[in-house]
């Protein structure tokens, strides 16, 4: 039979076993679970080691991580937290200007070749046009170094018709041309302005300038398109690459990299899918620059193929001085012809291929941003799927993995995320790859659109809209593709002054005005 004392000392010696029970760490030990090592981790990312207990502490002030016995105080919880989405920011901004100074370089590296073969030719047809043509083109090089002027201007963004700019070239050359062949006679200038309106019927030049300004047009709204291509994507990595990490994300972040230090398992590394769902979930706006990101490559691209062509960028910016001095010859040929008419009426390739490399390469940039971040953070090696840390203990993650874009992350265990409040930085970005994808296309068909500065274009108002919104103003200014049919200057006796419907604009005109502003209603 068993005593009151038995009972007694079996009651204490239970109460001794339970005080003197080991606590096992990671890696298995007997004694109870020190600090130490979080305070060297803690130390090494610049944090006062007296924030961090000596030995274990309950957990239940903790707010992310799970509350079991920790080394970490709500302090430390903070600061950590803090610092893991730090950390992931700093990943994400080295990854775009890693992207964004490849794409910088090839914008500088095209702009400073084309503006040199701007220039090469334009050096080239003052040394030809001195020695061949003399005085003549001496007395003249105005009209061609203005030519060059605007055609710079234009490349350079400036708010010019390129078909307007090369019809006055022609129709001043056409002037000072013909002024300097008839020098026998008086004339004057009403006359040298008969001639010029008759440009189109008397076709002094021949066909020169029809195919100049068809090759001179695609050529450069094909290189200006390019460039302002290159500057709208690299602002787009700036700019996003730049949008702040949420709370639910920076928690999530925490979660999967620093808590397992806070539960004594410091070498506990996230599992795969654990790390690429938190991922997804705090890249999610991200992930929806996708599609208009690589419908943006795709289109840049077939500009450099364009660019790349043998009777691409080089050889027709070179061969304007022939085309020039072609033109000239003709009319000089045929001079005599045209006063009787007159008085019966009064190195591209290494530029470009670079780029097409660096937007293939980065076409599925954005979605793979979360691939990038948990490559050297993940669990690894033989087994790892069931030792990896899954966001609570070392154990097999089994939730399922999410797809990309912020509709998907609906129903994301690690990251809360509201799906109805999409980040408006980004949503405005994703309308900038619309608006350039737009007129890189045209370009594709040699049809000029006006370009405005983007830093104006993706700044904004302020007050944010939705896509559907956004997309009614787009700010692109359409080209024109009706104009008017030049019609031959009649003959002193034949004009009629002052008739009013000369200068009425066709109904048309109003109607197609009118259905815009309905339109836009």
């Amino acid at each position: 039979m068993w005593s009151a004392g038995m009972d007694s000392f079996i009651i204490a010696a239970l109460a001794v076993c339970s005080l003197t029970a080991p606590a096992y760490g990671e890696k298995g030990t007997s004694k109870a679970r020190s600090c130490s090592d979080i305070k060297v981790f803690y130390k090494g990312k610049g944090f006062l080691v007296e924030d961090v207990p000596q030995f274990e502490i309950s957990g239940e002030h903790l707010r992310i991580c799970p509350q079991g016995y920790t080394c970490c105080t709500s302090n430390v919880e903070d600061k950590l937290a803090s610092q893991s989405r730090t950390e992931v920011e700093n990943v994400i901004k080295d990854a775009g200007r890693s992207l964004q100074i490849s794409l910088t370089g090839q914008y500088k590296i095209f702009d400073g070749h084309f503006l040199d073969l701007l220039n090469r030719s334009e050096l080239n047809l003052q040394e030809t046009f001195t020695s061949t043509w003399g005085s003549l083109y001496n007395k003249n090089s105005d009209v061609f170094s203005e030519l060059y002027t605007e055609l710079k201007k234009y490349y350079r963004g400036a708010n010019i018709n390129l078909e307007e700019t090369l019809n006055d070239f022609w129709i001043r050359l056409l002037e000072k041309l013909f002024f300097q062949a008839n020098g026998q006679y008086v004339i004057g200038e009403d006359y040298l302005e008969c001639v010029s309106k008759q440009i189109d019927t008397l076709r002094p030049f021949g066909d020169t300038p029809r195919q100049m300004k068809m090759k001179v047009t695609r050529t450069l709204v094909a290189a200006r398109s390019f460039v302002q291509g290159l500057v709208t994507a690299g602002e787009a990595v700036r700019r996003v690459s730049q949008v702040p990490m949420s709370q639910e994300c920076m928690r999530a972040i925490m979660k999967m990299t620093y808590c397992p230090h806070c539960r004594g398992m410091p070498s506990a590394r996230p599992c795969l899918n654990y790390c690429t769902n938190v991922m997804k979930g705090c890249l999610a706006n991200q992930a929806d620059l996708d599609t208009e990101w690589r419908h943006l490559a795709d289109t840049m691209i077939q500009v450099a193929d364009r660019l790349d062509d043998p009777a691409g960028v080089e050889s027709v910016i070179l061969s304007l001085p022939s085309y020039i001095s072609e033109a000239m010859n003709t009319m000089m040929e045929n001079i005599a012809s045209i006063n009787s008419k007159v008085r019966t009426h009064t190195g591209t390739r290494i530029q470009v291929s670079d780029v097409r490399i660096i937007l293939g390469d980065n076409r599925p940039y954005w979605t793979s941003l979360p691939n990038l971040i948990c490559s050297d953070r993940v669990a690894t090696g033989l087994g790892s799927e069931d030792k990896c840390w899954n966001g609570n203990n070392r154990a097999r993650y089994l939730p399922e993995l999410m797809n990309d874009g912020l509709a998907s992350q609906i129903n994301n265990p690690e990251v809360e995320i509201d799906i109805t409040k999409p980040d408006m930085t980004i949503r405005q970005q994703i309308m900038q790859l619309k608006i350039m994808t737009h007129r890189l296309k045209n370009a594709l068909n040699g049809q000029d659109v006006e370009f405005q500065d983007t830093s104006d274009d993706a700044s904004g108002s302020g007050s944010g809209c939705a896509d559907d919104m956004c997309s009614r103003d787009t700010r692109l200014v359409l080209p024109i593709t009706d104009r008017p049919v030049a019609i031959p200057y009649p003959p002193e006796n034949e004009r009629v002054k002052g008739s009013a419907m000369q200068n009425l604009p066709s109904i048309s005109i109003y109607l197609l005005t009118l259905l815009i502003l309905l339109l836009r209603r």
